[in-house]
């Protein structure tokens, strides 16, 4: 029986095909493409909401507190001293990770307290 639909001539057209391949690149889409920009834009977002005082965690593994915010990069504190750094050099996972409650807490008073004011 295998052998006869082995050899049947293939019977389906090119608007099925056709088809197959858009609902297989609307699948990549969303499995995909879509999570990744999600992603790029909250790393875009906590980069720009950085604060002066705010523990970060950099991707190189390095722990400080942001000192000065300046037009091409950040100042990090950290216990040997002041060094610069790019604001991408961030990594908003290893720093919600690291800080995330604490880091949470903190920016909720502080809003708290700026509302009331």
């Amino acid at each position: 029986m295998l052998t006869l639909f082995l050899q049947a001539p293939a019977q389906g057209n090119s608007t099925t095909m056709l088809m197959m391949m858009g609902v297989m690149i609307v699948g990549f889409y969303f499995l995909m493409i879509r999570p990744q920009m999600r992603k790029q834009k909250q790393e875009k977002k906590f980069q720009d909401d950085l604060k002066v005082g705010s523990r970060v965690v950099l991707t190189s593994g390095l722990h400080g507190r942001i000192a000065q915010i300046q037009e091409d990069g950040v100042v990090i504190e950290t216990l040997s001293g002041k060094l610069k750094f790019e604001k991408a050099a961030i990594s908003r996972e290893f720093t919600e990770n690291r800080f995330g409650e604490k880091a949470t807490k903190a920016a909720e008073k502080k809003e708290a307290e700026t509302e009331k004011k």
